[in-house]
């Protein structure tokens, strides 16, 4: 990461969902972890949720969360595998602009160092929607590191360089 000390930080406000039918506030370690490094990087936990593995419902979360003015950026966690149960991806495809391609394919290279082969199993992906970016990891606490630390630790710090994606937010819009 390229910090440019002479930029301003510019916090942001971030939306964690959590994706399972068995993660309960008591247990969701995988949420825990991201809502402690999204403060810890300085940003605004704007709200937190567990939603069931069911597109239609995750689907109807993320839309009122992009239509919030108050959320610019929703991380959710879980229900990017491979079973029938795992429906993140089909329900960023039903609320989404814009894939963001490089940030699977980064993902998936960073996790090849952490859990091998294991990785072609994972369907991490991110989309632009109205304006607003939404990232959805693995529900495993090492993958939510993985994704955090590895990738948007950096491009939603606004002083990253040579680009970042919060510099982009108000361009989001753009027709």
């Amino acid at each position: 990461m390229a910090i440019d000390t002479d930029r301003q930080f510019k916090p942001i406000n971030i939306a964690v969902a959590t994706v399972s039918d068995t993660r309960t506030p008591d247990n969701d370690t995988s949420g825990d972890i991201l809502a402690e490094r999204v403060t810890a990087a300085g940003h605004n936990l704007a709200a937190r949720i567990i939603v069931k593995d069911d597109a239609t419902v995750l689907a109807e979360q993320f839309n009122t969360w992009i239509d919030d003015p108050a959320i610019d950026t929703i991380v959710s966690t879980g229900g990017t595998g491979l079973t029938g149960r795992d429906v993140t991806p089909e329900a960023l495809d039903r609320v989404k602009d814009k894939d963001i391609p490089g940030f699977g394919e980064v993902f998936r290279y960073l996790s090849l160092k952490t859990i091998g082969t294991s990785t072609v199993q994972s369907r991490a992906c991110a989309v632009v929607a109205r304006g607003t970016y939404l990232f959805a990891l693995p529900g495993s606490n090492g993958a939510v590191k993985d994704g955090w630390d590895g990738i948007l630790a950096e491009q939603l710090d606004s002083r990253n360089r040579p680009c970042n994606f919060v510099e982009l937010m108000p361009r989001l819009k753009e027709v």
